[in-house]
């Protein structure tokens, strides 16, 4: 189910607060056009999750249990190439299973102080200039993420945006169940939810835009009238080529080679993520 839009004004920094990126004043709205970015890649300089994952290790959230039972998770989508269902599901259960319990204002608020440390210098500048451009034509402009739903919402209103559509978790009581509500929010899950919003709110999608970095939501990117690829992988940036798409790489060649590699998608990445932070923080600790 799609949520509603967020609105999201203006924040002036405080004495005191945690430096924060702010939006400048909008325009008029128009009514019938938006503009949907991915997170991973295309606003954020690697995978939201990961960062998510590193921040929860830093504060004890992870056990080492849990990196190795990811790990092998991660592994197990590497070597079978595609998302068998039944390890989809697996992965799923044991992804969400760390928040397992805790409340929701807790996990947003962690959510907020990890976007302060570690997400807002891993804005790519080139794509904040998109959603910028699209604010001041006076257009909305959501973030459409398998990211969990909580941290998207954040970067968007960080970053004065509309709102997020996301993967969300189940919640009882205001804890989390560790059980997801629906199913993931990737590859044509996305487009289906950007349909089903656009019908909510009176958008024409010929109208509207959608910037991605992966193949995987070329579902997304033939929703709309104005697809772009930004950061793209190869294959996403050969069907951009051959369908006349615009291209932005902010990247230089030898981060978009690094970062152009394939990986695991959905599930899996989520997996991978906790084991790669894991990783990060053991380094760290040599």
């Amino acid at each position: 189910m799609v949520g509603s839009e967020r609105s999201v004004t203006d924040q002036r920094p405080t004495p005191g607060d945690r430096p924060r990126i702010v939006a400048p004043r909008r325009h008029a709205p128009d009514p019938t056009a938006a503009a949907f970015f991915d997170v991973d890649n295309t606003v954020v300089r690697g995978a939201s999750i990961f960062h998510l994952a590193r921040g929860l290790h830093s504060r004890r959230f992870v056990t080492n249990r849990d990196i190795a039972r990811f790990a092998l998770m991660q592994l197990k989508f590497r070597l079978a190439g595609s998302e068998d269902p039944e390890h989809m599901n697996s992965a799923k259960s044991q992804a969400l299973s760390f928040i397992a319990g805790r409340s929701v204002a807790e996990i947003q608020q962690i959510g907020e102080e990890i976007f302060d440390e570690l997400i807002a210098q891993r804005i790519w500048p080139g794509t904040r200039a998109l959603t910028q451009m699209h604010l001041d034509a006076g257009q909305r402009v959501w973030l459409v993420t398998a990211t969990p739903v909580e941290l998207a919402r954040t970067i968007a209103a960080r970053l004065g945006l509309t709102g997020a559509l996301g993967t969300v978790a189940e919640v009882s009581a205001g804890r989390y169940t560790g059980h997801l509500n629906g199913e993931l929010l990737h590859g044509p899950a996305k487009a289906a939810a950007v349909s089903e919003l656009a019908a909510i709110q009176g958008l024409e999608l010929h109208r509207c835009s959608a910037y991605s970095d992966s193949a995987n939501d070329i579902p997304l990117l033939e929703l709309v009238g104005h697809p772009c690829a930004v950061n793209p992988d190869a294959e996403l940036r050969a069907h951009a080529k051959a369908h006349g798409w615009r291209i932005r790489d902010y990247r230089t060649g030898r981060k978009a080679a690094r970062i152009g590699l394939p990986t695991a998608a959905g599930a899996g990445a989520v997996a991978g993520g906790i084991a790669a932070a894991a990783s990060v923080a053991r380094r760290r600790q040599i």
